[in-house]
């Protein structure tokens, strides 16, 4: 077999293929590295704001509560109970995920392909699973695999040992699923992204309803699917602390006023501004004749408005929310180092902690943390493997923090397409002795997901129907390394992908039985076969 030897390109390094176009969209530019993925929020106003959950709420004034009520103004931060939080990973360009890091068999992870149907996914006949190691790691079951996330992985995924390296606290609470699913390669025009499935399954905040990693319509680089889409929950930017930090800032108040003024200072302005507007008219009518109903329409926004104000007073005045200066997050006894987090690869960890934090500590129900530069098909393996590496550390991040706060957590790994190996080798020290990643393969594609529950795994469905194994691999991939398309509703249909997705966030949260009612028309078959493709019963 020919060996390769090449230079890799550093992680933040763009990505320059001769057969594929100049970028010129800014998914493009997202997908080849040019870019770094942005942080995105959803939110139902500009007033969304967030607090720490460790802190007791303060009440505003009861009159201004009374008034909140009666025009329908929510106030206080009432979301954010009950339903797992979620945190999607969208690794824009065709990230390699079946084979070289999650394990993909023929009828479960552990039915393993042909020695050329790994080698098409990267792996050398001397690393394929079930093939004894050499030198096994310390979590290795000593034949290429590795289950210590529960979802078996490559013991040499570069996602595995990223996760391993940041996860900690989380290890051994923490199990997941992958699904073979086709998928084209290298654009955003796949249906991917289930955030508003997730907001339509009770997944809110208590600030915002969703976070994600661009300023487009999903929040990331992949599309939602468009019968999913309600725009009255658009995303809202973050990837950065600042972002999160501006949600509630108070301005200058709290200096020029103090924490203990602020409050009643905005109480105040409430209720003038509420005497105020009933002495009023905003003349909204047709032909000279005022309409009352619209008149009292857009007092109540401007009335609802001065509330929220006053409630961002009353909440975070005074009150630290900068992901930087939580020390469970970074410093000597953070997920992050303090060089980690000012350093090259600063961007990605600053937008990492950012969604982690908002959603892990409720204030946003899900969110998409979007990664460019995985169209790493450069010619040799160290390039994909260290991009890898760096998403392996994110994901673990968000399954430490999760906990350290004891929540539940669920993360769902995807990637527009994928690529494939023609065998050739990469002996250098970060190609691993793996397979060349030589051009774009859509039939190699898969997802994944991960969940974390606090105390204990979650619980594989075990009704003697589908086996365990079977069941924490929604189809299957046929010996060659590619999807069998028939596998699974998901396997050759992304918008069905995102439906069994959601069908398995909702049986975690014990929704199960609602699914068919809240997405009609899913596509996944009849109850029987739906109640197949979940895998997890509920969480405690």
């Amino acid at each position: 077999m020919k060996r390769y030897r090449k230079r890799a390109l550093h992680p933040n390094a763009p990505l320059l293929h001769p057969d594929h176009p100049r970028p010129v969209t800014r998914r493009d530019f997202l997908r080849q590295g040019f870019i770094s993925g942005a942080g995105m929020v959803m939110g139902a106003s500009i007033f969304s704001l967030f607090a720490d959950p460790r802190a007791a709420y303060a009440a505003l004034s009861g009159d201004l509560t009374t008034l909140a009520g009666s025009i329908g103004c929510s106030i206080g931060g009432g979301g954010g109970v009950g339903k797992t939080p979620f945190i999607c990973f969208d690794l824009a360009g065709g990230a390699n995920i079946a084979g070289s890091n999650v394990l993909v068999g023929r009828n479960s992870q552990m039915d393993f392909l042909s020695t050329a149907g790994y080698s098409k996914l990267g792996l050398p006949g001397d690393q394929i699973p079930g093939v004894a190691e050499t030198t096994p790691t310390a979590t290795s079951n000593g034949d290429h695999t590795d289950t210590t996330l529960g979802l078996a992985f490559h013991s040499d995924s570069a996602f595995l040992r990223g996760i391993l390296e940041k996860a900690g606290p989380a290890l051994g609470n923490v199990n997941g699923a992958v699904i073979p699913a086709r998928s084209d390669n290298d654009t955003g025009n796949n249906p991917h992204n289930p955030m508003y499935g997730i907001a339509r399954a009770g997944g809110i905040g208590d600030v915002v309803t969703l976070i994600g990693s661009r300023n487009s319509d999903s929040g990331g680089n992949s599309m939602a699917p468009a019968m999913l889409i309600d725009p009255e929950i658009r995303p809202t930017k973050v990837d950065r602390p600042s972002d999160v930090t501006g949600m509630v800032d108070t301005s200058n108040l709290t200096t020029i006023l103090g924490p203990d003024d602020v409050v009643p200072v905005m109480e105040s302005i409430v209720r003038i501004s509420d005497q105020k507007l009933g002495l009023v008219n905003t003349g909204l009518g047709l032909s000279g004749v005022i309409n009352n109903g619209r008149d009292l329409v857009v007092k109540d926004l401007v009335r609802c408005g001065y509330l929220n104000a006053a409630d961002i007073a009353d909440r975070f005045a005074g009150v630290d929310v900068d992901p930087a200066n939580d020390t469970d997050i970074v410093g000597t006894t953070g997920i992050f180092s303090d060089a980690e987090f000012t350093g090259s690869d600063r961007g990605e960890f600053q937008k990492t902690a950012s969604v982690m934090k908002m959603v892990v500590d409720r204030h946003a129900g899900a969110g998409t943390i979007a990664m460019g530069g995985f169209d790493y098909h450069t010619g040799d393996r160290s390039t994909g493997e260290l991009r890898d590496l760096r998403a392996g550390r994110c994901i673990g991040a968000c399954l430490a923090y999760a906990a350290i706060r004891n929540q539940p957590l669920m993360i769902y790994v995807f990637s527009d397409g994928s690529l494939a190996s023609n065998g050739m080798i990469d002996n250098s020290t970060d190609g691993r002795g793996k397979g060349v990643w030589t051009g774009d393969n859509s039939s190699t594609a898969a997802s994944f997901f991960l969940v974390y529950n606090p105390g204990t795994p979650p619980q594989i469905i075990s009704d003697g129907l589908v086996t365990t194994l079977q069941r924490q691999q929604i189809g299957w991939f046929r010996s060659d390394g590619s999807v069998d398309t028939a596998s699974s509703p998901a396997a050759n249909n992304v918008n069905l992908l995102v439906n069994t997705l959601l069908l398995n966030y909702m049986a975690l949260n014990g929704d199960r039985a609602g699914f068919e009612t809240l997405f009609p028309g899913h596509g996944l078959g009849n109850t029987a076969s739906v109640d197949n493709l979940v895998v997890f019963e509920p969480l405690a």
